[in-house]
């Protein structure tokens, strides 16, 4: 009877920490973990293709450092996520193909810089590419 406890336990805690939506959260803690580092080069690899597609690496870099160092003066930022959701058949763009599967968190990047303290939200998608989870942005209009 322990031993059945226990196997049910174990299978019920590997389903919660590796469930879709907990990797998929946990690719959005990556890529800000980074990006609050400054380290945008690491981020930009989590990016799904389809963005590289929008921003080379170089370009990405420099942008990310320009922008949030350069422009607001802010060496580096806290964040905080939204509760994900899922989506189907969710698309990045007129013209992309759909995502069958899509999680949707809401991040809000706090900065402190010379123009004082500000947030920062945007939405962001992770989905599943080639056995790795991938961040996107909507760019739907």
């Amino acid at each position: 009877m322990i031993l059945i406890i226990g196997i049910v336990l174990l299978s019920g805690t590997k389903l919660l920490l590796f469930s879709p939506d907990r990797q998929a959260e946990a690719a959005v803690e990556e890529f800000y973990t980074f990006e609050a580092d400054g380290d945008f080069s690491d981020s930009w690899e989590l990016l799904h293709p389809f963005m590289k597609e929008k921003f080379s690496k170089t370009a990405y870099i420099q942008d990310r450092t320009h922008v949030f160092i350069g422009h607001f003066g802010a060496e580096t930022f806290t964040y905080d996520l939204s509760e994900g959701e899922e989506i189907d058949n969710w698309k990045m763009e007129e013209g992309r193909p759909p995502f069958k599967t899509a999680y949707k968190f809401l991040v809000t990047q706090s900065y402190e810089g010379k123009y004082g303290k500000f947030n920062f939200q945007q939405e962001v998608y992770v989905v599943r590419h080639q056995e790795q989870w991938s961040i996107l942005w909507d760019y739907n209009q």
